[in-house]
Protein backbone atom coordinates (compact mmCIF):
# COMPACT_ATOMS: atom_id res chain seq x y z
CA UNK A 1 0.00 0.00 0.00
CA UNK A 2 1.11 3.57 -0.63
CA UNK A 3 1.96 5.79 2.30
CA UNK A 4 -1.08 7.99 1.65
CA UNK A 5 -3.42 5.00 1.68
CA UNK A 6 -1.83 3.51 4.80
CA UNK A 7 -1.91 6.74 6.82
CA UNK A 8 -5.39 7.65 5.63
CA UNK A 9 -6.90 4.29 6.56
CA UNK A 10 -5.03 4.30 9.88
CA UNK A 11 -6.70 7.62 10.68
CA UNK A 12 -10.08 6.15 9.66
CA UNK A 13 -9.54 3.12 11.91
CA UNK A 14 -8.66 5.32 14.89
CA UNK A 15 -11.72 7.50 14.27
CA UNK A 16 -13.92 4.41 13.91
CA UNK A 17 -12.71 3.00 17.23
CA UNK A 18 -13.19 6.35 18.97
CA UNK A 19 -16.82 6.52 17.81
CA UNK A 20 -17.75 2.86 18.26
CA UNK A 21 -16.16 1.70 21.50
CA UNK A 22 -17.03 4.18 24.29
CA UNK A 23 -19.98 3.37 26.55
CA UNK A 24 -21.11 0.32 24.60
CA UNK A 25 -23.47 -0.59 27.43
CA UNK A 26 -25.23 2.78 27.62
CA UNK A 27 -28.24 1.64 25.60
CA UNK A 28 -30.57 -1.00 27.09
CA UNK A 29 -30.62 -4.24 25.15
CA UNK A 30 -33.02 -4.22 22.22
CA UNK A 31 -35.32 -7.24 22.17
CA UNK A 32 -33.54 -8.60 19.04
CA UNK A 33 -30.18 -8.32 20.79
CA UNK A 34 -31.54 -10.14 23.83
CA UNK A 35 -32.94 -12.97 21.71
CA UNK A 36 -29.51 -13.41 20.09
CA UNK A 37 -27.84 -13.33 23.50
CA UNK A 38 -30.12 -16.00 24.97
CA UNK A 39 -29.56 -18.20 21.90
CA UNK A 40 -25.85 -17.71 22.52
CA UNK A 41 -26.30 -18.81 26.13
CA UNK A 42 -27.78 -22.10 24.95
CA UNK A 43 -24.76 -22.65 22.72
CA UNK A 44 -22.34 -21.63 25.47
CA UNK A 45 -23.87 -23.72 28.26
CA UNK A 46 -25.01 -26.78 26.31
CA UNK A 47 -22.56 -26.78 23.40
CA UNK A 48 -25.32 -27.24 20.84
CA UNK A 49 -27.06 -25.12 18.24
CA UNK A 50 -29.67 -25.89 15.60
CA UNK A 51 -30.71 -23.46 12.90
CA UNK A 52 -34.37 -22.48 13.07
CA UNK A 53 -35.77 -21.76 9.59
CA UNK A 54 -38.67 -19.76 11.03
CA UNK A 55 -36.85 -17.33 13.32
CA UNK A 56 -33.58 -15.86 14.56
CA UNK A 57 -31.54 -15.71 11.29
CA UNK A 58 -28.33 -17.64 10.63
CA UNK A 59 -25.60 -19.02 12.90
CA UNK A 60 -22.53 -16.87 12.12
CA UNK A 61 -23.23 -14.27 14.82
CA UNK A 62 -23.56 -16.95 17.48
CA UNK A 63 -20.57 -19.02 16.42
CA UNK A 64 -18.28 -16.01 16.06
CA UNK A 65 -19.36 -14.59 19.42
CA UNK A 66 -18.85 -18.04 20.94
CA UNK A 67 -15.29 -18.01 19.57
CA UNK A 68 -14.78 -14.51 20.97
CA UNK A 69 -15.94 -15.70 24.41
CA UNK A 70 -13.49 -18.60 24.23
CA UNK A 71 -10.67 -16.20 23.40
CA UNK A 72 -11.68 -14.02 26.33
CA UNK A 73 -10.80 -16.90 28.66
CA UNK A 74 -12.87 -18.64 31.36
CA UNK A 75 -16.12 -16.74 31.71
CA UNK A 76 -19.48 -17.33 33.31
CA UNK A 77 -22.23 -16.33 30.89
CA UNK A 78 -24.07 -14.27 33.50
CA UNK A 79 -20.97 -12.08 33.81
CA UNK A 80 -20.63 -11.59 30.05
CA UNK A 81 -22.15 -8.14 29.59
CA UNK A 82 -23.58 -5.98 26.82
CA UNK A 83 -20.27 -4.29 26.03
CA UNK A 84 -18.54 -7.61 25.39
CA UNK A 85 -21.35 -8.84 23.17
CA UNK A 86 -21.49 -5.64 21.15
CA UNK A 87 -17.73 -5.54 20.70
CA UNK A 88 -18.14 -8.42 18.27
CA UNK A 89 -20.17 -6.26 15.89
CA UNK A 90 -17.76 -3.36 16.50
CA UNK A 91 -15.00 -5.58 15.10
CA UNK A 92 -16.96 -6.26 11.91
CA UNK A 93 -17.85 -2.59 11.52
CA UNK A 94 -14.14 -1.83 11.77
CA UNK A 95 -13.47 -4.64 9.31
CA UNK A 96 -15.25 -2.72 6.56
CA UNK A 97 -12.38 -0.22 6.68
CA UNK A 98 -9.70 -2.93 6.85
CA UNK A 99 -11.08 -4.55 3.67
CA UNK A 100 -10.79 -1.33 1.65
CA UNK A 101 -7.21 -1.94 0.39
CA UNK A 102 -8.59 -4.89 -1.61
CA UNK A 103 -10.50 -2.46 -3.84
CA UNK A 104 -8.04 0.45 -3.79
CA UNK A 105 -7.08 -0.10 -7.44
CA UNK A 106 -10.78 -0.07 -8.34
CA UNK A 107 -11.79 3.07 -6.45
CA UNK A 108 -8.42 4.79 -6.51
CA UNK A 109 -6.17 5.36 -3.50
CA UNK A 110 -7.54 8.78 -2.52
CA UNK A 111 -11.14 7.64 -3.00
CA UNK A 112 -10.41 4.61 -0.82
CA UNK A 113 -9.19 6.88 1.97
CA UNK A 114 -12.32 9.03 1.61
CA UNK A 115 -14.50 5.92 1.74
CA UNK A 116 -12.67 4.83 4.89
CA UNK A 117 -13.29 8.17 6.60
CA UNK A 118 -16.97 8.13 5.62
CA UNK A 119 -17.34 4.53 6.83
CA UNK A 120 -15.78 5.55 10.13
CA UNK A 121 -18.02 8.60 10.60
CA UNK A 122 -21.38 7.56 9.11
CA UNK A 123 -23.96 7.70 11.94
CA UNK A 124 -25.80 4.65 10.56
CA UNK A 125 -22.59 2.62 10.38
CA UNK A 126 -21.53 3.69 13.86
CA UNK A 127 -24.90 3.12 15.49
CA UNK A 128 -25.41 -0.38 14.13
CA UNK A 129 -21.79 -1.38 14.73
CA UNK A 130 -22.81 -1.03 18.39
CA UNK A 131 -25.77 -3.40 17.96
CA UNK A 132 -25.62 -7.14 18.68
CA UNK A 133 -27.56 -8.19 15.60
CA UNK A 134 -26.63 -9.86 12.30
CA UNK A 135 -26.64 -6.86 9.99
CA UNK A 136 -23.06 -5.66 10.35
CA UNK A 137 -21.76 -9.19 9.75
CA UNK A 138 -23.90 -9.44 6.61
CA UNK A 139 -22.49 -6.17 5.28
CA UNK A 140 -18.92 -7.26 6.06
CA UNK A 141 -19.22 -10.63 4.33
CA UNK A 142 -20.96 -8.99 1.36
CA UNK A 143 -18.10 -6.56 0.94
CA UNK A 144 -15.61 -9.41 1.36
CA UNK A 145 -17.33 -11.30 -1.48
CA UNK A 146 -17.27 -8.22 -3.72
CA UNK A 147 -13.66 -7.41 -2.91
CA UNK A 148 -12.46 -10.98 -3.39
CA UNK A 149 -14.34 -11.18 -6.69
CA UNK A 150 -12.64 -7.96 -7.82
CA UNK A 151 -9.22 -9.29 -6.81
CA UNK A 152 -9.85 -12.46 -8.80
CA UNK A 153 -10.82 -10.42 -11.85
CA UNK A 154 -7.49 -8.60 -11.60
CA UNK A 155 -5.18 -11.51 -10.78
CA UNK A 156 -7.02 -14.66 -11.95
CA UNK A 157 -5.62 -16.42 -8.89
CA UNK A 158 -7.93 -19.26 -7.76
CA UNK A 159 -7.47 -18.37 -4.10
CA UNK A 160 -9.54 -15.23 -4.60
CA UNK A 161 -12.34 -17.25 -6.21
CA UNK A 162 -12.32 -19.57 -3.21
CA UNK A 163 -12.48 -16.60 -0.83
CA UNK A 164 -15.34 -15.02 -2.77
CA UNK A 165 -17.30 -18.27 -2.59
CA UNK A 166 -16.58 -18.72 1.11
CA UNK A 167 -17.78 -15.16 1.73
CA UNK A 168 -21.03 -15.97 -0.10
CA UNK A 169 -21.47 -18.98 2.18
CA UNK A 170 -20.92 -16.75 5.21
CA UNK A 171 -23.45 -14.26 3.85
CA UNK A 172 -26.05 -17.00 3.52
CA UNK A 173 -25.26 -18.31 7.00
CA UNK A 174 -25.67 -14.82 8.45
CA UNK A 175 -29.07 -13.66 7.24
CA UNK A 176 -31.67 -14.78 4.74
CA UNK A 177 -31.67 -11.38 3.00
CA UNK A 178 -28.28 -12.25 1.48
CA UNK A 179 -30.28 -13.27 -1.61
CA UNK A 180 -31.05 -9.60 -2.26
CA UNK A 181 -27.37 -8.67 -2.39
CA UNK A 182 -26.63 -11.76 -4.49
CA UNK A 183 -29.36 -10.81 -6.97
CA UNK A 184 -28.02 -7.25 -7.16
CA UNK A 185 -24.47 -8.54 -7.76
CA UNK A 186 -25.58 -10.87 -10.54
CA UNK A 187 -27.70 -8.19 -12.22
CA UNK A 188 -24.88 -5.64 -11.97
CA UNK A 189 -22.40 -8.05 -13.57
CA UNK A 190 -24.75 -8.69 -16.48
CA UNK A 191 -25.73 -5.04 -16.99
CA UNK A 192 -22.14 -3.85 -16.70
CA UNK A 193 -21.07 -6.38 -19.35
CA UNK A 194 -23.88 -5.20 -21.65
CA UNK A 195 -22.80 -1.59 -21.11
CA UNK A 196 -19.20 -2.42 -22.01
CA UNK A 197 -20.24 -4.23 -25.20
CA UNK A 198 -22.64 -1.50 -26.32
CA UNK A 199 -20.79 1.66 -25.30
CA UNK A 200 -17.09 0.92 -25.12
CA UNK A 201 -14.57 -0.54 -27.53
CA UNK A 202 -12.87 -3.47 -25.88
CA UNK A 203 -11.03 -6.58 -27.01
CA UNK A 204 -13.08 -9.72 -27.47
CA UNK A 205 -13.76 -11.55 -24.24
CA UNK A 206 -11.69 -14.65 -23.47
CA UNK A 207 -13.47 -18.03 -23.36
CA UNK A 208 -15.46 -18.50 -20.19
CA UNK A 209 -13.50 -20.43 -17.56
CA UNK A 210 -15.69 -22.70 -15.44
CA UNK A 211 -12.90 -23.63 -13.01
CA UNK A 212 -12.99 -20.48 -10.81
CA UNK A 213 -16.79 -20.59 -10.78
CA UNK A 214 -16.66 -24.21 -9.65
CA UNK A 215 -14.16 -23.29 -6.93
CA UNK A 216 -16.34 -20.44 -5.71
CA UNK A 217 -19.52 -22.52 -5.71
CA UNK A 218 -17.72 -25.36 -3.96
CA UNK A 219 -16.41 -23.05 -1.23
CA UNK A 220 -19.88 -21.51 -0.86
CA UNK A 221 -21.50 -24.93 -0.47
CA UNK A 222 -18.83 -26.15 1.97
CA UNK A 223 -19.18 -23.14 4.28
CA UNK A 224 -22.99 -23.26 4.18
CA UNK A 225 -22.94 -27.03 4.81
CA UNK A 226 -20.67 -26.74 7.84
CA UNK A 227 -22.55 -23.88 9.47
CA UNK A 228 -26.16 -24.83 8.74
CA UNK A 229 -25.58 -28.43 9.84
CA UNK A 230 -23.95 -27.14 13.04
CA UNK A 231 -20.67 -28.81 12.12
CA UNK A 232 -22.42 -31.94 10.80
CA UNK A 233 -24.62 -32.50 13.87
CA UNK A 234 -27.92 -31.32 12.29
CA UNK A 235 -28.73 -33.34 9.17
CA UNK A 236 -31.71 -31.12 8.30
CA UNK A 237 -29.66 -27.93 8.30
CA UNK A 238 -29.20 -27.48 4.55
CA UNK A 239 -32.85 -28.28 3.83
CA UNK A 240 -33.86 -25.76 6.50
CA UNK A 241 -31.62 -23.17 4.82
CA UNK A 242 -33.92 -23.43 1.79
CA UNK A 243 -37.19 -23.92 3.67
CA UNK A 244 -36.61 -20.69 5.56
CA UNK A 245 -37.76 -18.58 2.62
CA UNK A 246 -41.40 -19.68 2.98
CA UNK A 247 -41.99 -18.03 6.38
CA UNK A 248 -39.77 -15.05 5.53
CA UNK A 249 -41.60 -14.37 2.27
CA UNK A 250 -44.92 -14.64 4.08
CA UNK A 251 -43.71 -12.22 6.74
CA UNK A 252 -42.39 -9.71 4.20
CA UNK A 253 -45.75 -9.52 2.45
CA UNK A 254 -48.12 -9.88 5.39
CA UNK A 255 -49.55 -7.61 8.05
CA UNK A 256 -46.83 -6.38 10.38
CA UNK A 257 -45.88 -3.32 12.44
CA UNK A 258 -42.76 -3.23 10.26
CA UNK A 259 -44.63 -2.37 7.04
CA UNK A 260 -43.39 1.06 5.89
CA UNK A 261 -43.50 3.22 2.72
CA UNK A 262 -40.85 3.04 0.02
CA UNK A 263 -38.93 6.10 1.28
CA UNK A 264 -38.58 4.82 4.86
CA UNK A 265 -34.81 4.33 4.55
CA UNK A 266 -34.03 7.41 2.49
CA UNK A 267 -36.00 9.62 4.87
CA UNK A 268 -33.79 8.51 7.75
CA UNK A 269 -30.63 9.00 5.75
CA UNK A 270 -31.39 12.27 4.01
CA UNK A 271 -33.32 14.34 6.56
CA UNK A 272 -34.87 13.19 9.84
CA UNK A 273 -36.31 15.50 12.47
CA UNK A 274 -38.65 14.30 15.20
CA UNK A 275 -40.21 16.53 17.85
CA UNK A 276 -37.69 18.76 19.58
CA UNK A 277 -34.80 16.50 18.69
CA UNK A 278 -31.89 17.51 16.46
CA UNK A 279 -31.88 17.28 12.69
CA UNK A 280 -30.14 14.17 11.41
CA UNK A 281 -28.80 13.97 7.88
CA UNK A 282 -26.27 11.95 5.91
CA UNK A 283 -27.11 13.85 2.73
CA UNK A 284 -23.38 14.53 2.23
CA UNK A 285 -22.86 10.83 1.53
CA UNK A 286 -25.97 10.62 -0.64
CA UNK A 287 -24.91 13.63 -2.70
CA UNK A 288 -21.34 12.45 -3.18
CA UNK A 289 -22.58 8.95 -4.08
CA UNK A 290 -24.85 10.46 -6.76
CA UNK A 291 -21.90 12.42 -8.13
CA UNK A 292 -19.83 9.25 -8.12
CA UNK A 293 -22.49 7.47 -10.17
CA UNK A 294 -22.64 10.31 -12.69
CA UNK A 295 -18.87 10.45 -13.10
CA UNK A 296 -18.68 6.65 -13.42
CA UNK A 297 -21.22 6.45 -16.26
CA UNK A 298 -19.77 9.54 -17.96
CA UNK A 299 -16.22 8.16 -17.59
CA UNK A 300 -15.04 11.52 -16.32
CA UNK A 301 -12.39 12.29 -13.70
CA UNK A 302 -11.62 8.62 -13.12
CA UNK A 303 -7.88 9.32 -12.59
CA UNK A 304 -6.79 6.32 -10.45
CA UNK A 305 -10.17 4.54 -10.51
CA UNK A 306 -11.25 1.69 -12.75
CA UNK A 307 -14.33 2.64 -14.78
CA UNK A 308 -15.69 -0.90 -14.92
CA UNK A 309 -15.42 -1.41 -11.15
CA UNK A 310 -17.03 1.90 -10.20
CA UNK A 311 -19.80 1.43 -12.75
CA UNK A 312 -20.49 -2.09 -11.44
CA UNK A 313 -20.60 -0.68 -7.93
CA UNK A 314 -23.06 2.01 -9.03
CA UNK A 315 -25.38 -0.47 -10.76
CA UNK A 316 -25.21 -2.87 -7.81
CA UNK A 317 -26.01 -0.10 -5.31
CA UNK A 318 -28.88 1.32 -7.35
CA UNK A 319 -30.47 -2.12 -7.74
CA UNK A 320 -30.03 -3.05 -4.09
CA UNK A 321 -31.44 0.29 -2.93
CA UNK A 322 -34.45 -0.19 -5.20
CA UNK A 323 -35.05 -3.73 -3.91
CA UNK A 324 -34.96 -2.73 -0.26
CA UNK A 325 -37.16 0.30 -0.93
CA UNK A 326 -39.72 -1.82 -2.80
CA UNK A 327 -40.08 -4.43 -0.04
CA UNK A 328 -42.82 -3.28 2.34
CA UNK A 329 -41.32 -5.01 5.38
CA UNK A 330 -38.63 -2.63 6.65
CA UNK A 331 -36.46 -2.28 9.71
CA UNK A 332 -33.89 0.55 9.67
CA UNK A 333 -30.78 -1.59 10.09
CA UNK A 334 -31.49 -3.24 6.73
CA UNK A 335 -30.39 -0.02 5.01
CA UNK A 336 -26.76 -0.89 5.80
CA UNK A 337 -26.65 -3.35 2.91
CA UNK A 338 -27.01 -0.66 0.24
CA UNK A 339 -25.55 2.14 2.36
CA UNK A 340 -22.08 0.60 2.27
CA UNK A 341 -22.18 0.74 -1.52
CA UNK A 342 -23.26 4.39 -1.28
CA UNK A 343 -20.29 5.15 0.97
CA UNK A 344 -17.83 3.57 -1.49
CA UNK A 345 -19.34 5.61 -4.33
CA UNK A 346 -19.26 8.74 -2.16
CA UNK A 347 -15.53 8.26 -1.63
CA UNK A 348 -15.05 8.11 -5.39
CA UNK A 349 -17.46 11.02 -5.93
CA UNK A 350 -15.54 13.26 -3.52
CA UNK A 351 -12.24 12.74 -5.36
CA UNK A 352 -13.83 13.02 -8.82
CA UNK A 353 -15.47 16.29 -7.76
CA UNK A 354 -12.18 17.74 -6.58
CA UNK A 355 -10.39 16.59 -9.73
CA UNK A 356 -13.02 18.33 -11.85
CA UNK A 357 -12.13 21.70 -10.32
CA UNK A 358 -9.43 23.69 -12.03
CA UNK A 359 -9.07 26.70 -9.73
CA UNK A 360 -6.82 25.93 -6.70
CA UNK A 361 -8.75 28.28 -4.43
CA UNK A 362 -12.06 26.62 -5.26
CA UNK A 363 -10.52 23.19 -4.82
CA UNK A 364 -9.23 24.18 -1.37
CA UNK A 365 -12.62 25.59 -0.39
CA UNK A 366 -14.49 22.45 -1.45
CA UNK A 367 -11.90 20.29 0.32
CA UNK A 368 -12.46 22.27 3.51
CA UNK A 369 -16.24 21.90 3.17
CA UNK A 370 -15.91 18.14 2.69
CA UNK A 371 -13.73 17.89 5.80
CA UNK A 372 -16.26 19.91 7.79
CA UNK A 373 -19.02 17.66 6.46
CA UNK A 374 -17.16 14.54 7.60
CA UNK A 375 -16.59 16.11 11.02
CA UNK A 376 -20.29 16.92 11.27
CA UNK A 377 -21.14 13.30 10.40
CA UNK A 378 -18.80 12.17 13.18
CA UNK A 379 -20.54 14.53 15.62
CA UNK A 380 -23.92 13.08 14.64
CA UNK A 381 -22.50 9.57 14.99
CA UNK A 382 -21.33 10.30 18.53
CA UNK A 383 -24.71 11.72 19.49
CA UNK A 384 -26.51 8.75 17.91
CA UNK A 385 -24.34 6.20 19.70
CA UNK A 386 -24.17 7.84 23.14
CA UNK A 387 -26.34 10.90 23.84
CA UNK A 388 -29.39 9.71 21.86
CA UNK A 389 -28.62 5.99 22.01
CA UNK A 390 -32.12 5.03 23.19
CA UNK A 391 -34.03 8.16 22.17
CA UNK A 392 -36.84 7.73 19.60
CA UNK A 393 -35.81 11.08 18.10
CA UNK A 394 -32.75 9.23 16.77
CA UNK A 395 -33.57 7.94 13.23
CA UNK A 396 -31.84 4.64 13.92
CA UNK A 397 -33.62 3.91 17.21
CA UNK A 398 -36.47 1.51 16.45
CA UNK A 399 -38.78 -0.36 18.84
CA UNK A 400 -36.11 0.36 21.43
CA UNK A 401 -36.27 -0.84 25.00
CA UNK A 402 -36.92 1.98 27.44
CA UNK A 403 -34.35 3.03 30.04
CA UNK A 404 -37.12 2.41 32.59
CA UNK A 405 -36.71 -1.32 32.18
CA UNK A 406 -33.41 -1.05 34.06
CA UNK A 407 -35.35 0.32 37.03
CA UNK A 408 -37.57 -2.77 36.94
CA UNK A 409 -34.55 -5.08 36.77
CA UNK A 410 -32.87 -3.28 39.68
CA UNK A 411 -36.07 -3.56 41.73
CA UNK A 412 -36.32 -7.31 41.07
CA UNK A 413 -32.65 -7.73 41.95
CA UNK A 414 -33.18 -5.85 45.23
CA UNK A 415 -36.13 -8.10 46.07
CA UNK A 416 -33.93 -11.15 45.42
CA UNK A 417 -31.43 -9.85 47.96
CA UNK A 418 -34.26 -9.66 50.50
CA UNK A 419 -35.43 -13.23 49.76
CA UNK A 420 -33.69 -16.19 51.47
CA UNK A 421 -33.49 -17.97 48.09
CA UNK A 422 -31.62 -15.05 46.49
CA UNK A 423 -31.32 -15.78 42.74
CA UNK A 424 -33.27 -19.02 43.22
CA UNK A 425 -36.30 -16.94 44.13
CA UNK A 426 -39.28 -17.84 41.93
CA UNK A 427 -40.18 -15.16 39.39
CA UNK A 428 -43.21 -15.45 37.12
CA UNK A 429 -43.25 -13.37 33.95
CA UNK A 430 -46.74 -13.17 32.46
CA UNK A 431 -46.97 -11.33 29.14
CA UNK A 432 -47.27 -11.96 25.40
CA UNK A 433 -43.85 -13.06 24.17
CA UNK A 434 -43.27 -9.87 22.19
CA UNK A 435 -43.99 -7.87 25.36
CA UNK A 436 -41.34 -9.28 27.69
CA UNK A 437 -38.11 -9.27 25.70
CA UNK A 438 -35.33 -8.34 26.59
CA UNK A 439 -36.14 -9.38 30.19
CA UNK A 440 -34.81 -12.95 29.75
CA UNK A 441 -31.38 -11.37 29.22
CA UNK A 442 -31.64 -9.11 32.24
CA UNK A 443 -32.99 -11.92 34.45
CA UNK A 444 -30.30 -14.38 33.36
CA UNK A 445 -28.93 -14.64 36.92
CA UNK A 446 -32.23 -16.05 38.14
CA UNK A 447 -32.65 -19.82 37.79
CA UNK A 448 -36.34 -20.06 38.74
CA UNK A 449 -38.04 -17.87 36.13
CA UNK A 450 -41.23 -19.05 34.44
CA UNK A 451 -42.89 -17.52 31.37
CA UNK A 452 -46.61 -17.46 30.50
CA UNK A 453 -48.35 -15.80 27.57
CA UNK A 454 -51.67 -15.73 29.53
CA UNK A 455 -52.45 -15.50 33.22
CA UNK A 456 -52.02 -19.08 34.56
CA UNK A 457 -54.44 -20.75 37.03
CA UNK A 458 -51.96 -20.04 39.84
CA UNK A 459 -50.20 -16.80 38.98
CA UNK A 460 -48.72 -16.14 42.41
CA UNK A 461 -45.02 -16.21 43.28
CA UNK A 462 -42.69 -14.11 45.41
CA UNK A 463 -42.28 -11.82 42.39
CA UNK A 464 -44.53 -11.50 39.32
CA UNK A 465 -43.96 -9.30 36.27
CA UNK A 466 -47.23 -8.92 34.38
CA UNK A 467 -48.28 -7.09 31.20
CA UNK A 468 -50.70 -4.25 31.85
CA UNK A 469 -52.73 -5.60 28.91
CA UNK A 470 -54.12 -8.29 31.24
CA UNK A 471 -55.54 -5.92 33.92
CA UNK A 472 -54.36 -8.60 36.34
CA UNK A 473 -55.09 -6.92 39.71
CA UNK A 474 -52.96 -9.53 41.46
CA UNK A 475 -52.80 -7.38 44.60
CA UNK A 476 -56.54 -7.72 45.25
CA UNK A 477 -56.13 -10.46 47.89
CA UNK A 478 -53.60 -8.42 49.92
CA UNK A 479 -51.00 -11.23 49.93
CA UNK A 480 -49.19 -9.30 47.22
CA UNK A 481 -48.84 -5.66 46.38
CA UNK A 482 -48.03 -3.80 43.21
CA UNK A 483 -44.48 -2.49 43.45
CA UNK A 484 -44.59 -0.32 40.35
CA UNK A 485 -45.44 0.04 36.67
CA UNK A 486 -42.52 0.18 34.25
CA UNK A 487 -42.24 1.03 30.56
CA UNK A 488 -40.74 -1.77 28.48
CA UNK A 489 -40.86 0.19 25.23
CA UNK A 490 -43.21 2.90 23.90
CA UNK A 491 -46.84 1.97 24.68
CA UNK A 492 -45.83 -1.31 26.36
CA UNK A 493 -45.91 -1.46 30.17
CA UNK A 494 -45.31 -4.10 32.85
CA UNK A 495 -46.60 -4.31 36.41
CA UNK A 496 -44.35 -5.60 39.17
CA UNK A 497 -45.97 -7.52 42.04
CA UNK A 498 -44.21 -8.73 45.18
CA UNK A 499 -45.26 -10.73 48.23
CA UNK A 500 -46.23 -8.32 50.97
CA UNK A 501 -43.83 -9.81 53.51
CA UNK A 502 -40.97 -9.86 50.99
CA UNK A 503 -41.64 -6.21 50.23
CA UNK A 504 -41.48 -5.34 53.94
CA UNK A 505 -38.13 -7.11 54.29
CA UNK A 506 -36.89 -5.29 51.22
CA UNK A 507 -37.97 -1.92 52.61
CA UNK A 508 -36.35 -2.65 55.97
CA UNK A 509 -33.09 -3.57 54.26
CA UNK A 510 -33.22 -0.47 52.07
CA UNK A 511 -33.97 1.88 54.97
CA UNK A 512 -30.83 3.84 55.88
CA UNK A 513 -29.59 3.16 59.41
CA UNK A 514 -29.73 6.01 61.92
Amino acid sequence: MSRTLTLGLLFAVIAALALRCPQLDIRPMHNDEAVNAIKLRDLWEHGSYQYDPKEYHGPTLLYLTFAWMKLAGPVDFVNFDESELRFVTVIFGLGLILLLPLVADGLGRRATVCAGVLTASSPAMVFYSRYFIHEMLLVFFTFLALAAGWRYSRSRKPGWALLAGAAMGLMQATKETFVLAFAAMAAALILNAIWIRSRESSPSSPPFNFKPLALAVGAWFAVALILFTSFFTNRHGLVDAVRTYLPWLHRAGGASPHIHPWDFYLERLAWFHSGKGPVWSEVLILGLALLGMIFAFARRNLVEANAGFVRFLAIYTIILTAIYSAISYKTPWCLLSFWQGMILLAGFGAVALLDSLRQPVLKMAISALLLLGAAQLAFQAWRAGVEFAADPRNPYVYAQTSQDILNLVNRVDALAQADPQKYSMVVKLIAPESDYWPLPWYLRRFNQVGYWSQIPPDPYAPVMIVSTKFDANLDANKTHLMAGIFELRPQTFLELYAETNLWRVHLAAAKPSD
